[in-house]
């Protein structure tokens, strides 16, 4: 190829050739810098990119799991909470039951302490039946578990099963008729014992439900944390690198474009030839 040529000018060629390099290589870290990340979509890094989609799609399904748990904590808090003022009537149902188990109590006095537990047995059945948390309760009627809650407790849509319980093993019997029905109910197998066994039970269950789940939700804050520390690792861009990249870039395309006009002014040193 002859090297003093007006149709084809390698020079300027290869100046160009680098000068769109240089573009290019700008055109990246300007993205890089203004979106902050070095795999901002698919062209950038196929691979880490859908990677980094899946990580997302993890984040997400922990972020909704962790906002069904918090509502299933408020569920749990206002369960216990009914429970407790349960058993602290149950102490004052008890209270009345000896006197009641009494036998030289006057018609009057027994009927005015059958009033006072008919009134306790109320306040009772009014906890358990207000036990309920945005339209949902755990203390149930219907039998098998049909009112259980099951909970999504993380990204893989796992369960933690919240068992619901019968109400009516909640609350006392009607006020006893004699002084031996009050002291059969104070019994070791009486209906007392029966629903203070039924209420502590059920305080229990609840009360360990509730620290799984605050468990879970901690659980999936740090995991949250952690996927979102390796999600920066893997697609954040390095700006202070970058940054001296550009201003690198940005000498180069000056220089690139110097040497291009150069390269272009050469065949016109040709014309010399002619005078």
């Amino acid at each position: 190829m002859p090297l003093n040529s007006v149709n084809t000018n390698i020079g300027a060629m290869v100046a160009l050739q680098s000068l769109n390099k240089t573009n290019d290589d700008m055109s990246v870290t300007q993205k890089r810098i203004s979106t902050g990340m070095r795999v901002a979509d698919a062209k950038d890094d196929g691979a880490a990119f859908a990677v980094a989609q899946s990580v997302r799609a993890d984040v997400a399904a922990l972020t909704s799991a962790n906002e069904q748990l918090g509502a299933s904590q408020g569920l749990l808090d206002t369960t216990s909470a009914s429970l407790k003022k349960v058993s602290d009537t149950m102490t004052n149902v008890r209270t009345v039951l000896t006197k009641l188990a009494e036998d030289g109590l006057t018609t009057e006095q027994r009927t005015q302490y059958n009033a006072q537990y008919t009134a306790l047995r109320s306040q009772i059945q009014s906890f358990v039946n207000d036990a309920s948390y945005n339209g949902k309760t755990l203390l149930a009627t219907a039998p098998g578990g049909a009112d259980d809650r099951k909970i999504i407790r993380n990204e893989k849509a796992d369960q933690i099963t919240l068992a619901s319980t019968d109400k009516a093993t909640l609350v006392v019997a009607a006020a006893p008729a004699t002084a031996a029905a009050a002291l059969a109910a104070l019994g070791a197998a009486g209906d007392f014992k029966t629903v203070e066994a039924a209420v502590n039970t059920a305080m229990n269950q609840y009360g360990n439900d509730s620290k799984t789940i605050s468990g879970q939700v901690a659980f999936n804050k740090e995991k949250v944390d952690s996927l979102e520390s390796g999600l920066g690792a893997l697609v954040d861009a390095d700006l202070a690198k970058e940054s001296a990249k550009l201003q690198s870039l940005q000498i180069r395309q000056q220089l690139g474009t110097q040497s291009l006009s150069i390269a272009n002014q050469s065949p016109q040193a040709l014309l010399s030839l002619f005078r």
